[in-house]
């Protein structure tokens, strides 16, 4: 492939909801560049850039891939993100690095819920927008009823460019309004191109209206130009669109069939002509200098000191391990060094690539602005700055959605434990989304994502990558346990078995401390020298193991008083081992007598929805013995509900809030405090932990 010069680079990534067609269109763009012979289904398998084996079994992506294309002397690098919400971590990293956007609508399906995420993704980002219509050959499909509905949503910045044409329901091409096209569709997806003159097709005539409306609104000039009527050069017409698609004023609306890639053609035609080259917009990267902390902001000039930006790393087995990059100043060449700010050491660059799904293609260096990727470098992660070690910079870090769903994890054979953590961390490197968290209140290990269906395809992963296998499990929650009452206990040890024996023998009394943020507290009431002072340690150290493990359930044990008062020795068989463990009986038999209770974690949770959806989630917050706080009403027809909820009644949340709001609602949480369990929820707690030990047996 060429080295392409940064004004002949365009980056645009696919936005979109889950199934709306931005694979299939992948398909259509990379058949009509010639990079391929035969368009693939994603049904059938072996497309460009669903290529990972868990997507093609699957049939739906879950990796954001790049697929450059050349079209016209200019190379559009293509990248297709994931529609399902589980992966939108992938959807972050690809919007870093893009200049600009397509978000793709299934004709069929309409504005969805991750059509409208797709626009804010891109509103917060600051970049340009085209939107692809597909499917519009079908007779459901009214793509005029797509446009009002955004137009309603976004304004008069929706404007038709190519509307499909259609007699009654028969598809019969489309109107490129933008030319004065009537585009008619043959058998076999071919498109005859026709001039047409104004007033000689009313459709046609409205669309071109809507689009002259639209580009008269970018200026005054030109907006007084169209009130008198006088009508714009084409090349007025051009250099509008160019503007003003640029400054998010204009969102061209284009639509395609599966029958014909002519759609699919228009669009890489406007993707060049329309979207601008890298560089333009605003603070897409900002960082520091590190040796002077001056603040500083890619600019994209060759001229400058080479800096590269790692928004994604591949970590395949098969593959191997590729940084993909994207070059932000100066030339990348293959055969260099580059420095790693974030790490403070220096990378070997051997060879350079341009990723093509999972195709490598060789290139000898990356201008400003392109997109690649580097093989084998040792510590090099996705989010590091790679820049000259003379004129090192940092930026700042991608921002991640933040994984919230929970579940345990064990090895399914004994002994694999180890594998299964190197592989992790494998797969943690290539998801920043994925986390693992050693529970060791509970000796468990956990492994959050951003839905149920994340972990079940990294279950997956870890089996037909790495060949280890686990168990998804229901988690144990981190309950504590406490007392509500006082006692007062003896606790002996005695022991002899010939020679020296063991002896110790304290009176202890338990309360609550009123301080459930540390375990216990220690007092020694002793009078007379009952229990001498170098005993006393023992006699706490008896106590503070018993907090680990409670008596109720096993739980930790916080909030409790222990108050040594009396007791006995022997000036020869008393050892501090006979203290504490008699510590340890007062303990046991002391806590069961001061009502003792289970404390549940309480998080603070905060769920946006849109306001229809307000009166199913409360109700089921409800159900999950949620507190509800309050509402704040929030852009968009949206609403905040927050509420006070054990964390215990949030296994399996994320996949039931998008059941009930068709994956518009969105969740987050942190931990408040510890609470006291209701005693039915705290029965059902019992019985699981006995049902547990009895398992053990």
């Amino acid at each position: 492939m060429n080295v392409y010069k940064t004004d002949d680079i365009r980056n645009v990534v696919l936005l979109g909801h889950n199934g709306c067609g931005k694979t299939s269109l992948v398909e259509a763009m990379s058949f009509v560049t010639g990079i391929i012979k035969r368009i693939r289904t994603v049904a059938e398998g072996g497309t460009v850039s669903d290529y990972d084996k868990e997507e093609i079994k699957r049939k739906f992506s879950i990796q954001t891939s790049i697929i450059p294309l050349e079209v016209d002397g200019v190379k559009v690098n293509v990248i297709d993100t994931p529609g399902l919400f589980d992966f939108s971590g992938e959807v972050y990293e690809a919007l870093s690095v893009a200049d600009a956007a397509v978000i793709v609508i299934n004709g069929k399906s309409g504005v969805e819920v991750g059509t409208r995420k797709s626009f804010d993704f891109c509103e917060k980002r600051g970049i340009p927008v085209i939107v692809y219509i597909s499917n519009v050959e079908d007779e459901h499909v009214d793509a005029s009823a797509i446009v009002d509905e955004l137009r309603d949503s976004y304004g008069n910045k929706i404007v038709p460019f190519q509307m499909p044409l259609k007699e009654g329901h028969d598809f019969k091409g489309f109107i490129n309004a933008a030319k004065m096209l009537v585009c008619t569709a043959a058998a076999d997806g071919s498109v005859t191109e026709a001039q047409v003159e104004e007033g000689d097709n009313d459709e046609l005539d409205d669309y071109h209206m809507q689009l002259m409306e639209g580009i008269a609104e970018t200026s005054e000039e030109l907006m007084e130009k169209f009130f008198a009527e006088e009508p714009f050069t084409a090349e007025e017409i051009n250099d509008a669109i160019v503007t003003s698609v640029a400054q998010r004023d204009l969102m061209p609306v284009i639509c395609g069939a599966i029958s014909s890639t002519y759609g699919a053609k228009v669009l890489l035609d406007a993707m060049v002509n329309y979207f601008s080259a890298p560089g333009k917009v605003e603070n897409q990267f900002v960082g520091k200098k590190t040796k002077t902390d001056e603040d500083t902001v890619a600019t994209f000039d060759n001229s400058k000191p080479v800096a590269a930006f790692v928004f994604k790393t591949i970590a395949d087995p098969f593959v191997g391990r590729f940084s993909l990059i994207k070059v932000t100043d100066g030339v990348l060449k293959a055969d260099s060094t580059l420095y790693n700010s974030n790490k403070e050491t220096e990378e070997r660059i051997g060879k350079l690539y341009v990723l093509r799904g999972k195709d490598q293609i060789e290139v000898d260096a990356l201008n400003s602005g392109d997109i690649g990727a580097i093989a084998k470098l040792s510590a090099t992660k996705t989010g590091d700055t790679l820049s000259q070690k003379a004129d090192p910079v940092l930026y700042n870090a991608i921002p991640m959605p933040v994984p919230y769903t929970f579940m345990r994890y064990v090895a399914k054979s004994k002994g694999d434990e180890d594998k299964v953590a190197t592989a992790l961390k494998k797969l943690m490197d290539e998801d920043l989304t994925l986390n693992e968290l050693n529970d060791k209140a509970n000796r468990q290990m956990l492994l959050y994502g951003l839905g149920d269906q994340h972990l079940e395809i990294v279950k997956s992963k870890l089996a037909d990558r790495y060949k280890v296998e686990i168990e998804l499990v229901k988690p144990k929650v981190a309950f504590k346990e406490t007392i509500r009452g006082t006692s007062e206990v003896r606790g002996k040890y005695k022991k002899q078995s010939g020679g020296h024996g063991q002896y110790g023998d304290v009176l202890m009394k338990w309360e609550p401390s009123g301080d459930l943020e540390t375990p216990y507290v220690f007092e020694e009431k002793i009078f007379g020298g009952a229990v001498p002072k170098n005993y006393f340690p023992a006699v706490e150290k008896g106590i503070a193991e018993s907090c680990l493990k409670g008596p109720l359930a096993g739980y930790p044990v916080v909030g409790i008083k222990g108050t040594l008062l009396d007791g006995s020795y022997h000036p020869v068989d008393s050892s501090e081992m006979a203290f504490k463990m008699a510590s340890i009986t007062a303990f046991k038999n002391g806590i069961m007598e001061c009502k003792p209770v289970l404390l549940e974690p309480i998080v603070n949770l905060k769920v946006d929805v849109l306001d229809s959806n307000t009166g199913d989630v409360m109700g089921d917050l409800n159900k999950r013995r949620g507190r509800i706080l309050g509402m704040n009403p929030l852009p968009g027809g949206r609403q905040e509900l927050e509420a006070d909820i054990p964390l215990a009644s949030l296994v399996g949340y994320s996949t039931d809030l998008r059941s009930m709001t068709g994956g518009s609602g969105e969740f987050s949480y942190e931990f408040s405090r510890y609470e006291q369990m209701p005693a039915d929820a705290q029965e059902k707690v019992l019985k699981e932990a006995e049902a547990e030990k009895e398992n053990e047996k």
